[in-house]
């Protein structure tokens, strides 16, 4: 197997689905000969032509417009959207006509429409570049949300996405593009869209995560592992629908869990992992659930330290878990 970054994963997941599948498409800004402002669609222009790889205008409601039309029709569009950060003009047509299509036909009419955004902070992209808005649509029905934090996963997961009969949204960790490696086999897979996965086993707490942050706990794991602590960290990789079963599961093993993520702290994602324990495995916990997260702010800030100031890291996380470990 070849270890290859996070953002070589994808592209070779939407080579393989356009090869595969004459029905998929890609469009968005500048994904044409530019390759994409992270060359995430490099090559994919010369190989399938303009017809396949679509420029688009600088309009992301007419990008997630335009997906919505043609999946009705029976293509598999792969939208994206530059930063996730610029996918707000899209928002009513995501929650109110993606989402709902299915339902208000009865089950008639399907959207089959894959809508890739990076997200996160942690390159200096400042307030328009940074955001993380995956709490906006993990509150909607009719919407998949899926966060790859390794290329393994990445490709698996938006190969399934292409292949989904009803809409996804597929957020990358753009940190993590090209620093996040990992082996990924030659031959056909992919990756079920629903189930958790627990990436290190641990008997003595849990920490739950997605995307970059996920990389993180993996880093805290080991080091408070100097301290004999045994954590055990659980990728959540769909946000929605979230997998209960392995959440509950690994509570009801350890007994303590920490939620981590790096969108705001109040009404972040984490905030519904951590009910969801409250809920079905509180007979099961030895102490309260905790979240780290970044503060209730309103956007990244541009300046390193100050960025730094707001991130979650592997120290902020393995102090975290440390202090969970002692209640």
């Amino acid at each position: 197997m070849a270890e290859i970054t996070l953002i070589e994963a994808v592209r070779q997941a939407m080579d393989e689905e356009l090869a595969r599948d004459e029905r998929v498409f890609i469009t968005g800004e500048d994904v044409g000969r530019r390759g994409g402002v992270f060359r995430a669609t490099l090559g994919l222009f010369d190989k399938y032509g303009p017809a396949r790889v679509i420029d688009s205008p600088l309009a992301e409601l007419s990008i997630v417009g335009i997906g919505i039309g043609a999946a009705l029709y029976g293509l598999r569009p792969i939208c994206e959207i530059q930063f996730a950060d610029f996918i707000h003009p899209a928002f009513n047509q995501i929650v109110n006509e993606a989402a709902k299509m299915y339902y208000r036909s009865d089950g008639v009419w399907r959207v089959p429409l894959v809508i890739r955004a990076p997200y996160g902070g942690g390159i200096s992209g400042g307030l328009y570049h940074s955001q993380s808005v995956e709490a906006f649509f993990t509150h909607v029905p009719g919407l998949k949300v899926v966060i790859p934090s390794s290329p393994y996963d990445a490709k698996g997961l938006l190969k399934a996405a292409v292949r989904d009969p009803n809409p996804v949204l597929f957020f990358e960790p753009k940190k993590g593009y090209r620093l996040l490696k990992g082996e990924v086999p030659p031959e056909e897979y992919v990756v079920p869209l629903g189930p958790a996965r627990v990436s290190r086993p641990g008997r003595d707490l849990s920490v739950f995560a997605y995307g970059m942050m996920h990389a993180y706990c993996l880093k805290a794991a080991a080091m408070v592992a100097a301290d004999g602590l045994d954590v055990e960290v659980v990728d959540l990789r769909t946000l929605y629908p979230v997998d209960r079963e392995t959440i509950v599961a690994s509570v009801a093993k350890t007994g303590k869990a920490l939620v981590v993520y790096e969108d705001n702290l109040t009404m972040g994602y984490g905030a519904e992992i951590a009910a969801i324990i409250a809920e079905a495995a509180f007979t099961h916990l030895d102490a309260p659930v905790r979240r780290l997260a970044a503060p209730d702010v309103p956007a990244v800030p541009f300046s390193h330290p100050y960025q730094e100031w707001f991130m979650p890291n592997p120290d902020k996380i393995a102090a975290a878990l440390r202090d969970l470990a002692a209640y």
